[in-house]
């Protein structure tokens, strides 16, 4: 049974969500209820969202067998979370920060690299480590670099190349380093290390790939100028950071089969992604229909340095009860017999010995049937330090803020208005940029009285952040008129056009609680046309919908036109999320 979300995620109504939140409540309820009548053993597990459905499935599978271990049975639930997410929920109070999930007795993390930090967040609080040991794997999957199949065969036929070779170096000269000038600069499609394994790990495999080791990565590798310059050239060619490499991936599948068969608007000439996602992209289950193939398929390549192995380990935590930990052992033993491994195969898993199907290098490419040289997990601190590190080191940002100004954000949200919630969420977002990122402000709305020329005026020009100055201006804006989003748009777009930098993320955030309401202005077709990504020169647009007024539908249009990313926060609850995975976009 499962309890967390699907890896595909539909853009739910808040309603329809909190009916199916009530229904996956009351399930989960019923099958511990049954467990207790019958005398089994309760045990929950929280999953990695990547492999939380299936996880579900063969829990239910398990359930259903009538497995006994000795003379005992269980019962098991699963429930899917983010591992970053769960590495602070077990780090802190549990039922604080996950207040609608129970307290699992089992992990099932992506990778060791959160266990370790989860110790590191023990020691610090002076309790015993929940994780201090190694654990066994159910599954692994090496990271590697993807790209369209054309572009793909290009690369496997030059030989093998680095991860410097391929994401670093090449960005400079873009194709024309591999023969193909026609194809325009190289940049890659990244998530933030803060948010995701695939991130965390590509950034370490950077650092090993710099001093050519395999092993023993340290603190003062991590320091050494030279390292961090070769980290700092890769970092230089991303495109932009993303916050969840699914829905990236599900956005290529989506324009993949569009109608008229039109390539993906990108400006990314790879993806930085774990392999059971190229498997997964290609065998068409991240398609919006699903099980549809893409035209062009995805290929894996495998850099020569070696790769970083997600190992997905089984941890059973101190919460486990004697007769949890016998219940977690034998569920555990179940997830390694040959079916379930075979269940795993089939959404393009490796086994829990790391050994990969026929079908699986098939279908990413056949760079992977051989020896693969893995890096091993550095020591929880350097992780650490690599963590605190990364943000100096990243792409920067050029970044025009768009606040929506209409009178209807004067509409209230509880005690609040529109505007205070919409605000103050974008106020603790931003706070999260760096020093040296580049932020402008504008306000939107219609001509008013204060703004009679224009619907749109600079509040802050284009400059280095600073946060109380954002926090100001934002503060003191005034609400008033009506909603001007095709005209905003458009001529942010034009501004930042203007004010291009190649060695930046140059982006518009537009953060709207309606629809467009200027008739001066009411040609989306126009829009999406002048705003439509060049892949030289592109400003990519990212909005935030934050009331169930907003037109979700539309300014995703607006967004991927550009190959930027709308975010759903018509829930209230969700806004300060929204705008967290926002940041970490740039």
């Amino acid at each position: 049974m499962v309890s967390g979300r699907p890896t595909a995620r539909p853009w739910l109504p808040y309603t329809a969500a909190i009916v199916a939140g009530f229904a996956v409540i009351a399930a989960a309820y019923l099958i511990v209820r049954q467990a207790a009548d019958v005398g089994c053993t309760p045990l929950e597990v929280s999953s990695s969202i990547e492999k939380d459905v299936l996880l579900g499935e063969l829990a239910e599978r398990y359930n259903k067998s009538d497995r006994r271990y000795g003379d005992r049975c269980a019962v098991v639930t699963v429930h899917g979370l983010a591992s970053g997410a769960s590495t602070e929920a077990l780090a802190g109070d549990w039922a604080a920060k996950q207040p609608s999930l129970p307290r699992p007795q089992v992990w099932l993390p992506t990778s060791t690299l959160w266990t370790g930090q989860l110790r590191l967040l023990d020691e610090a609080a002076g309790r015993p480590a929940q994780t201090p040991g190694r654990y066994p794997s159910i599954a692994n999957s090496p990271l590697v670099i993807a790209m369209p199949q054309p572009k793909g065969k290009v690369l496997q036929q030059q030989g093998p190349l680095g991860w410097g070779e391929i994401l670093g170096s090449s960005g400079q000269s873009g194709w024309s380093a591999f023969g193909r000038p026609e194809w325009g600069r190289f940049t890659f499609g990244k998530v933030n290390p803060n948010m995701s394994t695939s991130g965390l790990a590509a950034t370490i495999a950077s650092y090993y790939a710099a001093i050519n080791r395999a092993s023993d990565l340290t603190e003062s590798d991590v320091a050494n100028p030279a390292v961090t310059q070769f980290v700092r050239r890769i970092e230089a060619n991303v495109s932009h950071y993303s916050d969840d490499i699914v829905d990236l991936l599900k956005d290529r599948a989506e324009a993949d089969l569009s109608a008229a068969g039109t390539a993906t608007p990108t400006d990314m000439s790879a993806v930085v992604t774990q392999e059971e996602l190229v498997y997964q992209y290609n065998e068409g289950e991240l398609s919006p229909t699903r099980g549809e193939k893409p035209r062009v398929p995805l290929v894996a390549i495998y850099p020569k340095e070696g790769t970083f192995n997600l190992d997905h380990p089984y941890v059973v935590l101190p919460s486990a009860s004697p007769e949890q930990r016998d219940a977690a052992a034998d569920f555990l033993k179940f997830l390694q017999e040959p079916p379930q491994q075979q269940s795993l195969g089939r959404h393009g898993f490796r086994d829990h010995e790391r050994k990969a199907s026929g079908p699986l290098i098939a279908s990413v490419g056949g760079g992977g049937d051989g020896d693969l040289t893995y890096f091993d997990p550095p020591d929880p601190t350097v992780v650490k330090a690599i963590l605190t590190g990364w943000g100096t080191l990243r792409k920067k940002a050029n970044i025009l803020v768009a606040v929506d100004t209409s009178g209807s954000m004067n509409a209230k949200i509880g005690d609040l208005t529109r505007f205070q919630v919409a605000t103050r969420a974008a106020v603790k977002g931003f706070g999260l940029l760096n020093s040296e990122d580049q932020v402008a402000l504008w306000s939107f709305s219609s001509e008013t009285g204060q703004r009679p020329k224009s619907p749109y005026s600079e509040e802050v020009r284009l400059s280095a952040f600073k946060p109380e100055v954002l926090t100001k201006e934002i503060n003191n804006l005034h609400v008033e008129g009506g909603t001007a989003l095709y005209a905003t748009v458009r001529a942010a777009h034009r501004h930042m056009l203007d004010r291009y930098d190649q060695s930046r993320i140059n982006a518009v955030v537009v953060l709207t609680d309606g629809t467009n309401e200027y008739n001066k202005d009411n040609n989306l077709a126009r829009l999406l046309k002048d705003v439509a990504l060049d892949p030289d020169r592109p400003i990519k647009i990212f909005c935030v919908a934050f009331d169930e007024r907003s037109d979700f539908a539309t300014l995703d249009r607006i967004a991927k036109a550009s190959a930027g990313k709308a975010f759903d926060a018509r829930d209230p609850a969700k806004i300060d999320d929204a705008f967290v995975k926002l940041v970490s976009s740039f």
